[in-house]
């Protein structure tokens, strides 16, 4: 019997109800609240918690005699997958998984809809063998197949041909009121629309000689899109600063604007920057997703121990606080969710940033401008004389800041802060080197913080690791372990991952907390015996012990151990 004509003679719902998974009265519930809200049946009896997804799923699959599969894990055809347009797969929640000389292999999240499975049979003029799958998995694989990286080159190719050397009027494109029509927009959009589909956290936009290069950091990684129209590349440049509110007209010097958008119904946060090289300007975009909303210091994934005590000398009276690490470790991240924590109505803070990445109700964040002197100095010295109980400075750039954002510690003051360094050891050294007085330095600095990220290892793909010669080595060596000793994973690479074997990141910590032999040497400038004094500190750890840790769970690689580790 064809599988059309079985969904024409049976109703899911009588059949729930048949089978006792669900009652006669739910069922009317259900019918009820299906006018309601025009969901369809199996969803409303879903989202009532009549019965789960897998539970219906399953009793689908049964009842109809389709495969259930996980299609996070099955293999798709890429090229087959594009045959069906982007607007008929989301509106039917559907994908084509394999295109076949017979029929084509469709993945459904609702195999009964009869219309669905009509159109795309008439569509790609076949016969369609359906596979039951859920839902939400297939929206995140529909976001992945659907990438804009044709669109991207398509508009690429169509703005190029509106322009000319010679004809092209910036100023009219950016000013005329069909500029939501213009193609320069257009491409803009859907550039965006696939930095946000990707989860990317950055955007580069590089110009060569004869090609320009459009790049995504997704994880920690650039991928790369190369289009051959690099004429187009001063027009996406003038758009990106007209909406950054700098000058166009300048190309010689760096600078930086900031703007937001929507995009898919999230607001964003751009900060732009751009830098003239050889063949015109590199924009680089850092996307800040404030509909995220502020994570807590709970969900940042630090260790128990860690947070215990980072969390203790965040509620001290008084006493320098600092986190550290690289530029897009997510030091602000943890600055931010500290500030939450201590952010009550008997609280005074106020903060110098550069830039303000997000507004924080009852906090006072200044935004520093040095064009017109609102230095981090000046800012700070004003800042005293508004009676903080709290100041977070967003970075010591300079011995002056440094030496005003102490001082303001031992006067009665907690005082958060950020420097760039490569661990928490080197952070007191590296002050010291700024010309910072030891003795002024021990007698404010209480916890430094240091954080890194390491990439998760994908669920989808993830197998038992061989761990290579060259590893084993370093495991013995810095460890002291037997590598075959302990469950190392790792990814093999599959669509849900982009091949990469890798999805998503997660903070890799060490926390050194000031105790007397670490202050004395402080006291004495010496950073030698600091640095000695810092590592013999009980239950210190090393960015290395905490990536160990992961990787001895299956959360995250070998090779990303070795690679945050530095050795």
């Amino acid at each position: 019997m064809d599988i059309t004509d079985k969904r024409k003679k049976i109703r899911i719902g009588d059949l729930l109800v048949q089978n006792q998974i669900i009652s006669h009265e739910q069922l009317m519930a259900a019918l009820a609240e299906q006018k309601k809200v025009g969901t369809k049946l199996g969803r409303t009896l879903i989202d009532l918690n009549y019965l789960s997804e897998t539970d219906f799923l399953n009793f689908l699959s049964r009842q109809l005699q389709i495969p259930l599969i996980d299609i996070t894990k099955h293999k798709r055809d890429a090229v087959a997958a594009k045959k069906l347009p982007e607007n008929l797969a989301r509106r039917f929640r559907v994908l084509i998984l394999e295109d076949n000389e017979s029929d084509i292999l469709l993945a459904m999240s609702d195999p009964t809809d009869l219309m669905a499975l009509d159109e795309v049979s008439r569509i790609l003029k076949k016969r369609v063998r359906p596979v039951v799958v859920r839902e939400s998995s297939l929206l995140v694989v529909i976001d992945q197949s659907y990438r804009r990286t044709e669109e991207i080159s398509h508009l690429a190719e169509e703005l190029e041909d509106e322009l000319t050397e010679n004809d092209y009027d910036f100023n009219a494109l950016v000013s005329t009121d069909e500029i939501v029509d213009a193609p320069v927009v257009k491409l803009l959009q859907s550039i965006f629309d696939d930095a946000i589909q990707m989860n990317a956290s950055d955007i580069h936009i590089e110009p060569d000689e004869k090609v320009l290069r459009i790049r995504q950091r997704i994880d920690g990684g650039l991928t790369e899109q190369v289009i051959d129209e690099v004429k187009i590349a001063s027009a996406l440049v003038v758009r990106l600063k007209l909406m950054a509110g700098i000058n166009i007209s300048e190309k010689r010097i760096p600078q930086d604007g900031r703007f937001n958008i929507t995009v898919k119904g999230k607001k964003l946060d751009v900060r732009l920057s751009s830098l003239p090289i050889q063949h015109g300007e590199s924009i680089v975009m850092r996307i800040l997703d404030h509909s995220k909303g502020l994570l807590d210091l709970n969900a940042l994934g630090i260790p128990e121990d860690t947070l215990k005590c980072f969390r203790k000398h965040i509620n001290s009276p008084h006493g320098l606080v600092l986190v550290t690490g690289p530029t897009g470790s997510g030091k602000t991240t943890t600055l931010y969710a500290a500030l939450t924590e201590t952010n009550k109505p008997e609280t005074k803070i106020i903060t110098a940033e550069d830039p303000v990445e997000y507004s924080l109700p009852r906090v006072n964040q200044v935004q520093i401008n040095d064009k017109v002197g609102l230095t981090f100095a000046s800012a700070l010295r004003s800042a005293l004389r508004q009676d903080p109980d709290i100041i977070l400075v967003g970075e010591m750039r300079d011995a002056e800041t440094a030496d005003i954002a102490i001082r303001a510690s031992i006067t009665g003051h907690l005082v958060f802060s950020t420097l760039h360094t490569n661990g928490a050891v080197e952070t007191a050294t590296r002050l010291l080197d700024m010309g910072i007085q030891g003795y002024i330095l021990a007698s404010a600095l209480r916890v430094i913080i240091a954080q890194r990220l390491v990439r998760r290892l994908c669920e989808n793909c993830t197998q038992p690791a061989v761990i290579d010669e060259g590893q084993s080595t370093w495991l013995s060596e810095v460890f002291k372990i037997n590598a075959a000793d302990f469950p190392f994973k790792q990814g093999t690479g599959c669509p849900h991952c982009k091949n990469s074997g890798y999805s998503g990141r997660i903070g890799v910590y060490e926390l050194l907390e000031m105790r007397h032999e670490t202050l004395d040497a402080l006291r004495r400038g010496n950073s030698a015996d600091f640095t000695a004094a810092a590592l013999a500190t009980p239950n210190f750890k090393r960015f290395s012990d905490c990536a160990l840790t992961y990787a001895k769970s299956g959360v995250t690689s070998i090779a990303e151990v070795i690679r945050v580790s530095g050795d």
